[in-house]
């Protein structure tokens, strides 16, 4: 008889290159990972960062609002250089009112326009000051529009009885114009106070 013989046992190979990947893959591919994860933390921004962010917020918004707080100082001067017989030059107390009027507008002032985007740094996000930058807005238009307003009412009222209703509509406005800037002076004196920075809020007229 002729002797059979055995099957081959399989040894698991198909005849194809296993392709191992190479350990310098395997390590960059960590590095890889571990930079998204870092990347995905969120920064927490320093006192001091916080500190120079909320100066430049003050910086940019007295740069925004210079133009408008200017015109009130100028009419209210120009007012009560009338008031007090130092001047008698009604039309251009007037004029000076009806201009600074039109820069506390976003649609005639570039610089009030700007305010009106303005984005505070996230930083700041816990000092909530996007709602000052709502009351700067609202002190400019339309309260500091009605003021200078009220000073081109009273320099041309004639009668006792239109000088009277005229000033006391100013005095009325210049309240409401105050009682705006004491709550922005609140919430950046807030924000100040917790950082310790000793930032003072964007100049208004009182």
């Amino acid at each position: 008889m002729t002797a059979q013989l055995a099957p081959p046992t399989p040894t698991g190979r198909t005849g194809w290159p296993v392709l191992r990947t190479p350990k310098w893959m395997w390590a960059g591919a960590a590095v890889l990972v571990i930079g998204l994860v870092l990347a995905a933390l969120p920064h927490r921004p320093s006192t001091s960062e916080r500190v120079a962010d909320l100066r430049g917020v003050v910086h940019d918004l007295t740069t925004d609002i210079e133009s408008c707080a200017g015109g009130v100082t100028d009419s209210l001067t120009a007012l009560r250089e009338i008031q007090a017989g130092q001047s008698n030059d009604v039309n251009t107390a007037v004029k000076i009112a009806n201009l600074a009027a039109a820069n506390c507008s976003p649609a005639n002032n570039m610089q009030m326009d700007d305010l009106v985007q303005y984005q505070v740094p996230e930083s700041l996000a816990s000092f909530h000051l996007e709602t000052a930058v709502n009351d700067l807005v609202t002190w400019a238009f339309p309260l500091a529009q009605r003021v200078q307003a009220d000073v081109a009412s009273v320099v041309t009222a004639h009668t006792p009885s239109a000088i009277a209703a005229a000033t006391a509509q100013l005095r009325r406005d210049e309240r409401a114009l105050d009682a705006q800037r004491a709550q922005i002076d609140t919430k950046f004196a807030s924000a100040s106070r917790a950082l310790s920075a000793n930032v003072s809020p964007p100049p208004l007229p009182s």
